[in-house]
């Protein structure tokens, strides 16, 4: 027997519950279809994932109510950035305005949280609304749709159907790919590590992007003497850093960074991925529409991932609370052809202009290298430049 519903949502990560927040008290009937469990979701595992959160993604975390399941005391601030080339002592620096764009006082460039814990706050606060229904730990085996609903069939044979389909899949989407959406992906041929360190001198709440010739190193700062470490690595080099023990590694990263931060230990599991770029062609399908890394998934070196992710839930919510309190169909190809022109502003540049900075600061040819360091001089000397890349961080 078909169960039939307002919208279904494939994916129960952050961008797919922070949409189903967004239409609380909608009276919109929702199905949450994910593969994980309720144990898995409530208690998402540490990932070794630090998120870059701007100003304006924690307001829309405090107006779904997720950020005030987050723990306070694992809040993380960033007051301040630079960007390195190689072994130069230059650097390209983003100081903390005084202000913001409403000239309101401010004290961080943006925060810092751990992914498994927006992952379990999200959860939670989902929780509190009585207009969902769970399908956990299924799996969508099928997806299409008509002129008149979407169709989803589980691995457990339950069939499921919906005037609109949200896929929040990540971002190799099934239900992106069974909805024909077009796709283009760039497999950068690295993979990322990322674990935490302690040292013994401070971060200063400053955030360090460092382009070394043949792997780039982020430095997160956690707490004044807790850093996240962010290794981007030729996958082919990977296995010298995973034969290294906990010490070498340690060891390894303080000797990068000139012992900047004195002396270091690991201080947390560590956890490695394959890096992968995605930018669907247009972000909806006939009644299917696409949020967070299915429609986009960014290269970490900008931060700007999950932020996009959050913007795209938050047009779309938007657009389709205008449209049920209108009485219209949520699923109408007007609603999603507006909601691809909207978000596709946010994303296609600075998706395709990261994959070419990416590309220009790991190429370790003598000419690349003298570019590279004319653009962070460049950089430098151009205030509003600077200006509008720290006012896109603090709104």
């Amino acid at each position: 027997m078909m169960r039939h519903s307002d919208i279904i949502v494939v994916g129960g990560g952050p961008a797919g519950l922070s949409f189903c927040r967004s239409l609380a008290g909608s009276g919109l009937s929702i199905t949450v279809v994910d593969n994980h469990d309720a144990a898995e979701l409530e208690n998402a595992p540490f990932d070794g994932r630090e998120i870059a959160l701007t100003h304006p993604s924690k307001h829309t975390l405090e107006a779904t109510g997720i950020w005030q399941h987050i723990p306070s005391n694992e809040i993380y601030n960033l007051r301040e950035a630079s960007v390195v080339n190689g072994d130069s002592p230059y650097s390209l620096h983003f100081p903390l305005p005084e202000t913001n764009r409403k000239n309101q006082p401010i004290e961080t460039l943006g925060y810092l949280v751990t992914n498994h814990l927006i992952r379990r706050a999200a959860y939670a606060a989902c929780l509190e609304q009585d207009n969902i229904t769970w399908c956990l730990g299924r799996k969508v085996v099928s997806a299409k749709s008509d002129a008149n609903a979407a169709y989803v069939t589980l691995d457990d044979e339950t069939q499921l159907s919906a005037d609109l389909l949200i896929a929040a899949d990540s971002r190799f989407s099934f239900v992106r790919r069974e909805m024909g959406i077009p796709t283009d992906m760039h497999d950068f041929g690295r993979t990322v590590m990322v674990f935490r360190l302690e040292h013994t001198i401070s971060n200063d709440h400053t955030a360090f992007e460092c382009f070394f010739y043949g792997s780039t190193l982020a430095l997160l700062p956690l707490t004044d003497n807790m850093t996240n470490c962010v290794v981007t690595i030729d996958t082919r080099k990977l296995h010298t850093l995973k034969a290294m023990n906990d010490e070498e590694l340690a060891n390894h990263i303080a000797e990068q960074v000139d012992h900047r931060f004195g002396e270091m230990k690991l201080a947390s599991t560590i956890h490695d991925y394959p890096l992968m770029g995605v930018h669907a062609r247009r972000f909806y399908a006939n009644r299917c529409a696409l949020v967070g890394d299915a429609a986009c998934g960014m290269h970490p070196v900008t931060a700007h991932g999950f932020n996009l992710g959050l913007q795209s839930q938050a047009i779309l919510s938007r657009l389709i609370l205008r449209q049920a309190g209108q009485g219209k169909d949520i699923g109408a190809a007007e609603v999603l052809t507006r909601y691809h022109r909207e978000h596709v502003k946010n994303t296609r540049l600075l998706y395709h202009g990261t994959n070419a900075i990416v590309k220009l600061f790991t190429q370790e040819s003598r000419p690349a290298k003298i570019v590279r360091d004319g653009v962070l001089r460049l950089s430098n000397r151009l205030p509003p430049l600077k200006t509008l890349i720290t006012r896109q961080l603090t709104g």
